[in-house]
């Protein structure tokens, strides 16, 4: 039997956001057996641009029954089911997390619309529910209404279903690894991890996370903890202490390195060792040589002594470096980048203007080092650093206030952000960690980066 689900919410983040509408239809692979659905109490605001989206307003949800009036009815009717819905990570999320603030576990087999279709049905332009029902001629009425939606998903799964059956059944039957798991870890929860970018949490018998991780696919990341014989008694340790695996999903890998480090620091848990102190990090510093010159130079952090800029790596202040010796022409060997006896290597090629053979002034030179390190400054900039969100209709997002993290969330692709006020609207604010901005200063420095710049 399945339970084909969907849910809108007051946004796009399980642990911060919350339902505001559920249907399920219970379907027995031929045809609907049962049906389910209503509005629930939020117990927050539910905002406009939402309301925008779905229709559901605040007066709307008001009188509606709590997640915790209906837990009970819903539990049974969803728990011996298969749980299938249009990026189901997103629902099931929501879900699960709803069902363990009651004390439910909810760890029902999955399947993916999304998955399955992109298996059954390639090459479409789009997997959006909307646009892949458009293209299959499925029609959908109350679109972003729960029921609606899972009205279509239902169509869709049943055509899925006709085109080929053990495409669907496969997704049910994955390898469980079952010999390598933990020995107190249900083998359901294990199944029930998705191969996306994330944070996972390992937690003991108390329900106390002893362990937080990140990855670019959770459920791969979290076999590899577990495969091989490890002679370290500390990952021994922490199978031992295994009970469950929760998870929260990023979309990308840099999300996933931001909620990382936030997540040591506000659980500190005991088998996090890499954040619970200072990094090795690296800086760029500034110094004048006998000639008169300004020279600059990475080196690991100096105690008491405050870089001009700080990277997580050698390579990447290196890589930073080098861009700024290029755009800015200044000399490779002053700038610690080459080596070499006597002039470097770029004189002959016309890239330096010979400062390291005494042809450039010490005057001339420091103003070019000058307008270099002012280009470092980044406190005034105000962004955001846009991602792949958890399914195609989302991106992820990190706002950056004015050079301080603000924190990440996720938004709408179809809804463009203009100012940094909306930006704010979408995230949770959190305390920024060096790691953080680390990493932040590292992506934005690199060449792929995507940025919304706030004027």
């Amino acid at each position: 039997m399945y339970a084909i689900v969907d849910i809108e919410t007051t946004g796009g983040f399980a642990g911060k956001s919350k339902i505001t509408e559920i249907a399920a239809i219970i379907h027995d692979g031929e045809k609907i057996v049962d049906q389910y659905e209503t509005l629930l109490n939020p117990e927050q605001l539910v905002p406009s641009y939402i309301t925008g989206l779905t229709g559901i307003s605040q007066s709307m949800v008001a009188t509606a029954p709590l997640f915790s009036e209906i837990a009970e009815e819903l539990y049974e009717l969803l728990r011996d089911k298969i749980f299938v819905a249009h990026n189901v990570n997103f629902d099931y999320s929501f879900l699960r997390k709803a069902f363990e603030n009651e004390g439910y576990l909810f760890t029902n087999k999955k399947l993916c619309t999304v998955r399955l279709s992109r298996q059954i049905i390639p090459d479409h332009r789009s997997y959006s529910l909307g646009n892949l029902c458009e293209a299959l001629h499925i029609p959908i009425e109350n679109r972003h209404r729960a029921m609606g939606d899972a009205k279509a998903t239902t169509i869709l799964f049943e055509q899925l279903l006709k085109k080929d059956e053990e495409v669907v059944r496969a997704a049910l039957k994955h390898n469980s690894k079952e010999t390598i798991l933990p020995p107190h870890l249900p083998k359901q929860e294990y199944l029930a991890l998705p191969e996306s970018p994330g944070v996972y949490y390992f937690l003991d018998n108390k329900g106390e996370v002893i362990y937080v991780g990140k990855a670019i696919n959770v459920k791969k990341r979290i076999a590899g903890h577990f495969s091989g014989t490890s002679k370290n008694s500390r990952n021994q340790r922490i199978r031992d202490e295994i009970h469950h695996i929760d998870y929260q999903l990023t979309g990308n890998e840099l999300v996933a390195l931001v909620l990382e480090s936030q997540e040591i620091k506000r659980l500190w848990p005991k088998y996090n060792r890499s954040q619970k102190n200072n990094p090795n990090q690296w800086g760029i510093y500034q110094y004048e040589d006998r000639e008169g010159y300004n020279r600059l130079s990475i080196s690991k952090r100096i105690k008491g002594v405050v870089p001009l800029i700080s990277f997580n790596s050698h390579a990447d202040g290196f890589h930073f470096l080098m861009n700024k010796v290029r755009e800015f022409g200044l000399c490779p060997k002053l700038s610690g980048i080459q080596k070499a006896d006597g002039a470097c290597f770029d004189v002959p090629l016309g890239y330096c203007n010979g400062a390291c053979a005494g042809k450039e002034s010490a005057a001339l030179y420091n103003e070019k080092i000058k307008t270099a390190i002012q280009s470092f400054d980044e406190n005034d900039r105000s962004f955001a650093i846009m991602g792949d969100g958890r399914n195609e209709d989302e991106l992820s997002l990190i706002v950056v206030e004015k050079g301080t993290y603000q924190g990440f969330g996720f938004c709408f692709r179809d809804a463009p952000i203009s100012t940094i006020e909306e930006a704010k609207l979408l995230v949770d604010i959190y305390k920024p960690t060096i790691e953080i901005e680390n990493y932040i200063q590292s992506y934005v420095n690199s060449v792929e980066a995507k940025l919304v710049e706030f004027s």
